[in-house]
């Protein structure tokens, strides 16, 4: 995974200037020490240069962290801190900033060292709205040492997926297949989101291509894949002209990141892609993205900023996937009733040709696109990857501009079942709990395309919390029986 951040998170902690000054500077030590021994030393920096009291010290703070390479920041109130000072801080920080405060330790310090952390929290929050400040506070963002250091562990993946799409390109190539309207939205929520967005001809991709014919490392990624695939490698003839895309791909990601730090990709792989280039290119698609470079089948912006969400809170392979077929009551009842809890309408195939990475399939094999091949020759079809989606937690989830440029979320926790397919395609059988309504009304009734993110682990709560911090407006999710969805018929 090298194309994602790597979150140094700094910590400083502030204070009111009517409170002992003693009671931050402690109480962050002791946060150091909870953090250190629960989790061990790297991630975080213990800021020392002074307790936060007024601006000047807010100046230095904000200095030493930026010396010490912080790309995060967590303002800790070791009592009811300077509500000027501490948003200036999180005003003036070019990172993701998160706010937590100091409980209260014992019955018996309730005069001289009562820290009223819990009151200043609430200004902070006034403030921080007071200047229009972006900041993640969690659940319940007061509690002792060991209570924050697991807000701040909590609050690692979520910065890096702030941090990387504030410092990402998405590259395309092509316009949206016909047909394929559903992964089509306005890109204006990407610039909100300050991520930039780089749209190129398929031509330019196809002179590209041609250019890298002759490169001489084709030989050696030739090899890796032959390597990577095993007994899998059905299709050996066609592992020059993927190695020549990969490396074009690669190449193009080099030369184009411009001022971004990472880079995602969402490619056009039909219908003129296989006659021209002589290949599908799902097989290459899926060994970027285990390389931590998202790439979205049929142009899908949306799919592969939501893959790079993924890739990011989880520090793992990601995937997308068609919500794409019923599981038949035969087999439903055959492999997954009364071994698994879940009705059949919890239950759906998710789907794509062959984009999902190898180490996320069981016994992955190279093949033909079987669905393109029914009406292009099979040659011009190969490069596609199948096999069953390995079982396991999932968390299913996409951020969507709509039409009119409002910007929808979704994520849902399940599983993916040890159940096999007997389909094609690199596929699982997904079991998430009120599948059947949260399909209904929140898939449906929100106009949320086929594709949907997947990330291989259950990862709801920092992603929903990153979803919250881009001001998505609607964060679906799959609720209980006993919370009704809006437009959900109660008779």
């Amino acid at each position: 995974m090298n194309n994602i951040p790597k979150i140094k998170l700094g910590i400083v902690a502030v204070s009111r200037d009517c409170f002992p000054e003693s009671l931050s500077v402690n109480r962050r030590k002791a946060l150091v020490k909870a953090y250190e021994d629960k989790y061990g030393k790297g991630d975080i920096y213990e800021c020392p240069v002074c307790i936060v009291e007024s601006e000047i010290h807010m100046m230095q703070a904000l200095e030493d962290v930026k010396n010490a390479g912080c790309n995060a920041l967590c303002v800790y109130l070791g009592n009811f801190g300077p509500e000027i000072s501490e948003t200036m801080l999180a005003q003036n920080f070019d990172g993701p900033v998160m706010f937590c405060a100091a409980a209260e330790e014992t019955g018996d310090k309730l005069v001289g060292d009562r820290g009223d952390a819990y009151c200043g929290m609430l200004n902070a929050s006034y403030n921080l709205k007071l200047r229009n400040v972006k900041a993640y506070i969690p659940e319940y963002p007061v509690g002792d040492a060991e209570d924050c250091a697991d807000m701040i562990k909590e609050f690692l993946p979520i910065a890096r997926a702030i941090y990387g799409l504030k410092n990402l390109k998405i590259i395309s190539f092509g316009p949206r297949p016909f047909n394929f309207m559903a992964c089509n939205a306005p890109i204006k929520q990407l610039y909100n989101m300050g991520v930039e967005i780089e749209e190129n001809s398929e031509l330019d991709l196809f002179e590209a291509f041609h250019k890298h014919a002759d490169d001489p490392r084709i030989a050696e990624v030739a090899a890796d894949m032959a390597s990577e695939l095993g007994a899998g490698n059905k299709k050996p003839e066609i592992l020059n002209k993927l190695a020549q895309y990969e490396l074009t791909l690669l190449d193009w990601v080099e030369a184009h990141r411009g001022s971004k730090k990472f880079v995602a990709l969402a490619g056009k792989c039909w219908p003129a892609f296989q006659t021209q280039f002589g290949f599908v290119p799902c097989y290459v698609n899926s060994r970027l993205t285990g390389k931590g470079i998202p790439v979205s089948c049929e142009v899908d912006i949306y799919g592969t900023l939501s893959e790079f969400i993924g890739t990011c809170v989880s520090e793992d392979v990601v995937t997308l996937l068609d919500i794409n077929n019923t599981v038949p009551k035969d087999m439903y009842n055959e492999s997954i009733k009364g071994k698994f809890d879940y009705s059949l309408t919890d239950t759906f195939m998710g789907f794509h040709c062959g984009n999902t990475c190898s180490v996320k399939l069981n016994k992955p094999e190279m093949k033909n696109q079987m669905i393109m091949a029914r009406s292009l020759p099979e040659e011009v079809t190969n490069g596609t990857l199948e096999g069953d989606i390995i079982p396991g937690e999932i968390t299913f989830f996409r951020l969507q501009s709509t039409a009119d440029n409002h910007l929808f979320a979704y994520v849902a926790e399940g599983e993916v079942l040890p159940v096999a397919t007997r389909s094609f395609g690199g596929i699982g059988i997904f079991a998430i709990k009120e599948m059947g309504r949260f399909y209904r009304h929140v898939l449906i009734e929100n106009g949320f395309p086929h594709h949907g993110a997947v990330a291989f682990g259950h990862y709801g709560k920092a992603i929903f919390e990153v979803f919250k911090y881009f001001d998505a407006e609607n964060i679906g999710y799959n609720q209980p029986k006993c919370q009704p969805y809006k437009t959900e018929n109660p008779f």
